[in-house]
């Protein structure tokens, strides 16, 4: 454990946590987050495994500086997440009460870019299921209530959204059960989609025309309809990423002092969604991209490969240092982390409207 006393399947059973601490109490908690969730397949092409190392270099480092410095009182807590890329490990850990003593929290993501602040969305996924009545195609047709009709006019009714939607929304849907064969009326399809926008807030507000377009389709065609939000399952309901003003500034001095492989991109592109926003929800956080010197995007074999080249664990190391540097500087500056929760408590109120 290298000093650290580890806990192995902590609230979820590929979970950890590991925690450092010096002096009498008093001091700061530095919450680090590890992620090592690889995709079916085609292996870490998310760079979870990057994610980790890093968390992992960043806490050595901090330790090893408190360790230099005893007079200093403080906390490392070294927080192993799994399940981001479906089933919200982090958000079982926020349920379980495991981010209540923890000040501030960091965390960086491999990419093709180095962003600040990028915009990660609030997240939720659905799935509806429509229900009509089998009847045979040709013979009598007149007697089915089609449910693939409903499900293609839901559909249909995603897309004209679209032109309505604000610019940083999303909407992505498939038809995932459509039929069985085209001589029978579908009694039963499913649409499986996933809705995001910038904000919770924005999210509830498209939630609801959603909702809208999908009883609107069964009450054309004469279906039932069961919609499944999966907002009612915690674990399932990701929120945007809210990167704290003074963190962010912080890691960017650090940052850019150890002499990152790439020059900083514009901030505000859009990098999906992920549970670390859930956390940004409760504790001051940051959650920072990194280039790793691959034009390839994540979810893709090129980006696999990218994150296993050297150049992909020094841009790790210089990410990692700067975290570590971060950590120090809360750990010993009281005022500092004065301001960073002010700056939290502006920004929350600023999202719940």
């Amino acid at each position: 454990g290298q000093g650290f006393k580890v806990t192995r399947k902590y609230i979820v059973d590929t979970a950890f946590r590991a925690v450092f601490s010096q002096g009498e109490g008093g001091g700061s908690n530095i919450g680090v987050i590890c992620e090592y969730d690889a995709l079916p397949e085609i292996g870490h092409a998310c760079g979870h495994n990057l994610i980790a190392e890093s968390g992992v270099a960043a806490a050595m480092g901090l330790k090893a500086v408190l360790l230099a410095n005893p007079s200093v009182s403080g906390t490392i807590t070294v927080l192993g997440t799994p399940a981001e890329e479906g089933g919200g490990g982090k958000i079982k850990l926020i349920d379980a009460g495991v981010f209540a003593d923890i000040d501030i929290c960091m965390m960086v993501h491999p990419a093709s870019t180095n962003m600040m602040r990028p915009v990660y969305l609030a997240f939720n996924a659905a799935e509806v299921v429509f229900t009509g009545h089998a009847a045979h195609a040709s013979a009598a047709p007149w007697d089915g209530v089609n449910a693939l009709d409903a499900a293609v006019s839901a559909y249909n009714g995603l897309s004209m959204l679209r032109q309505q939607m604000r610019p940083d929304c999303r909407l992505h849907a498939v038809i995932s059960e459509g039929g069985t064969k085209p001589n029978i009326i579908p009694e039963r399809t499913v649409v499986a989609f996933n809705i995001r926008a910038v904000s919770d807030v924005e999210l509830a507000s498209l939630r609801k025309k959603v909702t809208n377009i999908m009883e609107s389709a069964a009450a054309a065609t004469g279906c039932s309809v069961s919609l499944n939000y999966t907002a009612e399952n915690r674990a399932a309901f990701y929120s945007n990423v809210v990167h704290n003003t003074k963190l962010v500034e912080l890691y960017r001095k650090y940052w850019l002092s150890h002499e990152p492989i790439n020059p900083l991109t514009s901030d505000d592109v859009s990098f999906g969604s992920t549970d670390m926003g859930n956390v940004s929800y409760v504790v001051p956080s940051i959650h920072p991209t990194f280039s790793i010197g691959t034009e390839a995007n994540i979810h893709t074999r090129e980006f696999t490969a990218g994150a296993m080249e050297p150049e992909a664990h020094a841009a790790t190391r210089c990410c990692s240092k700067a975290m570590a540097s971060v950590g120090w500087e809360v750990l010993t500056n009281k005022e500092l982390l004065q301001h960073v929760k002010e700056a939290f408590k502006g920004q929350m109120a600023s999202y719940s409207k």
